[in-house]
């Protein structure tokens, strides 16, 4: 089969990932507190987080029939994590205590140089707040 993309230039940018969910207020307020970040609401069907380098959209259930019906979900991922870099992970760790229900680990230096907090959302998602801590870590994210 032939690379449609063969003969074209194409920019691509990441730009979000969207969360599909049943409450999306509760999911919205969670990652507000939890990033410190303010959500916008297009609707009351769609909320936005949007850092400086990225967004995190959380969508109702209502909206996936307007991409495909039953093409989402909401509770059922196992296989993405949420990835969100945070100064001191140490740090947010604490300020979490006694607010993220499910810690999956407690702050971990991980073997490519991150230090790493895995926690899951109300929806049962994987969230990680990492902070590098390795010169090769450090120099890949510097801001």
């Amino acid at each position: 089969m032939r690379d449609p993309f063969a003969d074209k230039e194409i920019t691509i940018d990441f730009v979000s990932i969207r969360i599909i969910t049943d409450d999306v207020a509760r999911l919205a307020g969670f990652y507000e507190r939890a990033t410190g970040v303010p959500a916008a609401w297009p609707s009351e069907n769609f909320a936005e987080l949007t850092t400086s380098s990225a967004t995190l959209a959380i969508a109702s259930t209502r909206t996936v029939p307007l991409f495909a019906p039953g093409a989402a979900r909401p509770a059922d991922n196992n296989t993405v994590i949420i990835e969100f870099l945070v100064d001191d992970v140490d740090g947010v760790h604490q300020n979490l205590a006694g607010f993220v229900e499910d810690f999956v680990n407690e702050p971990t230096t991980m073997p490519w140089g991150n230090r790493s907090l895995l926690f899951r959302d109300p929806d049962g998602n994987l969230v990680n707040f990492f902070t590098p801590v390795t010169p090769a870590a450090i120099a890949k994210f510097a801001r």
